[in-house]
């Protein structure tokens, strides 16, 4: 399966069977959480058979069912542009994922911060955790806004690199589905910017990972 056939499959899932994540599977997802740290400079952790983080009255609201597995997205707290690479890192680590057979679901309020069991030493910020495992179903896809909200070219004046890459942007998740990101094109140069609003600079790294890995293009 290729990459744009397993982004479109991806949806947000919260509920989940209660099945433990093989081990060569667990080995997997280590080993690319720790390729993710060294590019980046992150401390992103893989926690697994954590029943705590999820306990919890938001979580239980967000109708969250056995989500015991979750990867944390933990950085500096001086790093530029910290929730954007950690959203940027994370949807790597959710497209390899989906994958390897997993569901997923980015999370930035509906889990107790104070029970994850990362590792986040002082001067240090968990910015969000990602819950996943095996989905009870695939999920659904979400809605989209035209593509005249979202890029300043119309369908019929895209490459078609730029509109492989536009309609990965737009099946990326981000906060509320709320789509608060504009695609440029200016010449041969792609600029992806965010609108104000909350967990806007995680959206923003989600769909910049999306683009540029079904494109083939860095974007700025």
């Amino acid at each position: 399966m290729d990459v744009k056939e397993v982004i479109k499959r991806r949806h947000s899932v919260r509920q989940y069977k209660d099945i433990p994540i093989e081990e060569d599977i667990r080995t997997k997802l280590d080993e690319l959480a720790r390729e993710c740290n060294e590019e980046s400079g992150l401390k992103i952790q893989v926690i697994y058979d954590d029943p705590e983080c999820f306990d919890s009255f938001l979580a239980h609201y967000g109708k969250f069912k056995n989500a015991v597995n979750y990867i944390a997205l933990v950085g500096d707290k001086k790093m530029d542009n910290l929730e954007e690479v950690c959203g940027y890192y994370g949807e790597k680590m959710v497209i390899a994922a989906q994958k390897m057979g997993l569901n997923s679901c980015w999370v930035a309020g509906s889990y107790k911060k104070g029970k994850c069991k990362a590792e986040c030493s002082k001067g240090e910020k968990l910015v969000c955790v990602i819950a996943f495992g095996y989905g009870e179903t695939e999920g659904v896809k979400h809605r989209s806004k035209k593509v005249r909200k979202l890029c300043n070219v119309t369908e019929e004046e895209m490459p078609n690199w730029f509109k492989n890459g536009l309609v990965a942007a737009m099946m990326a998740p981000t906060a509320l589905n709320q789509q608060k990101f504009f695609v440029t094109l200016d010449g041969d140069e792609v600029i992806i910017t965010a609108q104000k609003g909350a967990y806007t600079r995680i959206d923003l790294g989600i769909v910049k990972y999306n683009f540029e890995i079904v494109s083939g293009r860095k974007c700025k």
